[in-house]
């Protein structure tokens, strides 16, 4: 690399710096990597059983930052991965990570059996949470978080899957929602993103 063009990188990179620095003395808007979506008059209430039949709230988790996720255990791809890669985000923000609380919407509550559901996310995280409920149920849930999802024949009554939104969402500590996060947004910004969040609960 010649050295102008080395400068000029190493430059730009101070620059970059400052700036997020201002940004920080200023009080302005930190910069997210996912959406920033705070003030949403949505995903407010989530109420639905988790596998052990207790009824859970958005309440239960207030005192930590909450990313919830809409999927289905027979989900190929889409969902493990997310799900990896919340587990990795937790990984990389050391003891802080316990403080991150993932919770797991089934949107296949007919195959989604509680024990299923507890074993699936248990492989991602022994404290993970998984809900579910009826039909009218999920359908309410995913009304509220602003989840499409919808089943997709297969070539047998029992092999179907389902498309669903593959974002996930981030509240704070408070419980308020704050970020959209799409597919395939890297362990390392979303735990950059989290890091912000926790952050906020300690000022």
């Amino acid at each position: 690399m010649a050295a102008p063009t080395r400068r000029l990188i190493l430059t730009a990179a101070a620059v970059a710096l400052l700036a997020a620095c201002d940004r920080s003395a200023t009080g302005s808007k930190p910069a997210f990597h996912a959406i920033d979506i705070t003030g949403a008059d949505f995903a407010k209430e989530l109420n639905l059983r988790d596998a052990d039949g207790r009824m859970r709230s958005l309440a239960d988790f207030k005192g930590k930052v909450t990313v919830i996720f809409f999927g289905f255990t027979q989900c190929p791809d889409v969902c493990p991965t997310t799900l990896a890669e919340l587990a990795q985000a937790r990984k990389l923000l050391g003891a802080n990570g316990e403080r991150v609380q993932g919770v797991f919407v089934s949107v296949d509550p007919a195959r989604d059996t509680p024990e299923l559901l507890k074993a699936y996310v248990g492989s991602f995280g022994s404290d993970f949470v998984a809900l579910r409920g009826s039909d009218e149920e999920t359908k309410a849930a995913a009304k509220q978080f602003k989840i499409f999802y919808s089943k997709v024949p297969g070539k047998t009554e029992d092999s179907y899957t389902i498309d669903h939104t593959a974002g996930s969402y981030v509240l704070d500590a408070k419980g308020q929602v704050r970020l959209f996060t799409r597919y395939g947004i890297g362990a390392d910004k979303l735990a950059a993103d989290l890091k912000i969040l926790l952050g906020e609960a300690v000022d």
